[in-house]
């Protein structure tokens, strides 16, 4: 199997953990205000799908989906906001149905751009310095915001869906 491949998987596998996890959310499910400093199931959806969707397209030279077809649709109250997100997570209010398929086109692109990769390309160095991430190539980039970013994320609805009586994940 080469890096593509293996990358491809991963992504596809925890796509599949996130939706499967959120697929049967309820309304009250998805706006608990946990307390603390916790964010609400809802905000982190949104979080997930975003930063998937903005890092991934900024890096790709492509428009974001939520300032294309998803824009006004991505089921979010408000847009997510670039940089600190702690007050707009508290007050975020998210439709679930749009907020799916806004996640699933999102899931999608990533996938159909994954298609489009060869091995050498992952070797590509990016610059994120601007975002505080320094350099890396662009397979550790994928890695980071489709498969790592989305996994922490989806194990905090995942407790939480837990903590309000609901089965977690999906397995």
């Amino acid at each position: 199997m080469d890096a593509v491949s293996l990358l491809k998987d991963q992504v596809k596998q925890a796509h599949e953990v996130v939706e499967g996890t959120v697929g049967d959310l309820t309304p009250e499910q998805l706006g608990w205000k946990p307390g603390g400093n916790a964010n609400p199931p809802a905000a982190l959806l949104n979080h997930l799908t975003s930063g998937e969707d903005f890092f991934l397209k900024m890096m790709t030279g492509q428009q974001p989906l939520a300032m294309g077809p998803y824009a006004g649709k991505t089921g979010a109250s408000e847009p997510h906001p670039m940089g600190n997100y702690g007050e707009w997570a508290q007050r975020v209010q998210i439709d679930l149905p749009p907020a799916l398929d806004y996640m699933r086109a999102v899931f999608r692109s990533t996938e159909e751009y994954l298609d489009t990769l060869k091995p050498e390309d992952l070797d590509r160095e990016i610059d994120l310095s601007g975002s505080g991430l320094g350099k890396m190539s662009l397979g550790g980039f994928i890695s980071m915001i489709a498969v790592i970013h989305s996994s922490n994320h989806i194990g905090e609805i995942s407790c939480m869906k837990g903590q309000q009586g609901g089965k977690g994940y999906p397995f």
